[in-house]
């Protein structure tokens, strides 16, 4: 089963550069460290607003690697440049 986690959060416009490159990090030390993340994709929805989606290949991939997400340093670091996260999760049931 596919699964969409989708991160909505806002960022200091001044920070967008960081976001995007601490972003950047992060997903490569997912994938070196977790199997199943099947890409990414970023979107903005203004100056401050960001929805992240990201595409799992299984429950239990996407479980682990965010199980152990707190431990990655890139994740803190990521983290530090946004604030007001909300997180969301859907199974994908058709795609075009």
């Amino acid at each position: 089963m596919t699964l969409i986690r989708t991160v909505r959060f806002t960022a200091d416009p001044a920070d967008a550069d960081q976001v995007l490159h601490r972003r950047v990090v992060l997903i490569e030390a997912v994938r070196a460290r977790f199997g199943g993340l099947a890409e990414t994709r970023l979107t903005r929805v203004d100056d401050e607003t960001w929805v992240d989606h990201w595409r799992w290949a299984s429950r239990a991939e996407m479980d682990a690697a965010i199980a152990d997400a707190p431990a990655l340093p890139e994740a803190k670091a990521a983290f530090e440049v946004v604030k007001d996260a909300s997180v969301e999760l859907a199974e994908l049931v058709d795609e075009r």
